[in-house]
């Protein structure tokens, strides 16, 4: 099985976001099975809220739904469960830091370092815009998707 840990500072924004796009995606590819998929937060300041309304909204447009998903902090822990721990931006890569110290697995990185464009994916909190946030967090989560596909010869399962 292959656990995928999203990462943003809140857990109510783009971090869940990406956890129920690629649930959707690796659904749609009969993958559920292989595949564990969950988000976090590097801070504690939204710990148990409900996923942001403007999430929520843009996700429920491609009938993704958030249901029961409150936010929770990435643990020093969470390095030693998951094959791959995926930030929103530069700023929750030192966040994820802060938390587990280190990468001796080489498991951490942005998302949209999986596409041929790696940048951050800005913060919808701030920006207001869930479209671009929505378009860039799918754009990262297919392509995450592929490699994975490929890297691990799930094309055959």
């Amino acid at each position: 099985m292959i656990k995928i840990m999203f990462v943003c500072l809140g857990n109510i924004c783009r971090s869940p976001m990406a956890e129920f796009i690629l649930k959707n995606l690796v659904e749609k590819q009969n993958l559920e099975k292989l595949f564990y998929i969950q988000s976090s937060a590097t801070s504690s300041e939204e710990y148990g809220n409900p996923v942001h309304p403007g999430t929520r909204n843009k996700l429920a447009q491609y009938n993704i739904y958030t249901c029961g998903k409150t936010s929770v902090q990435l643990t020093k822990d969470d390095y030693d469960k998951y094959d791959y721990i995926i930030a929103m931006d530069t700023s929750n890569i030192t966040g994820i830091f802060n938390i587990i110290k280190s990468d001796p697995q080489n498991k951490v990185s942005r998302l949209l370092d999986f596409t041929n464009h790696p940048r951050d994916i800005a913060d919808p909190w701030y920006t207001g815009n869930f479209d671009k946030t929505y378009s860039d967090i799918y754009q990262g989560c297919s392509e995450l998707l592929n490699t994975l596909i490929i890297k691990h010869g799930l094309w055959s399962k």
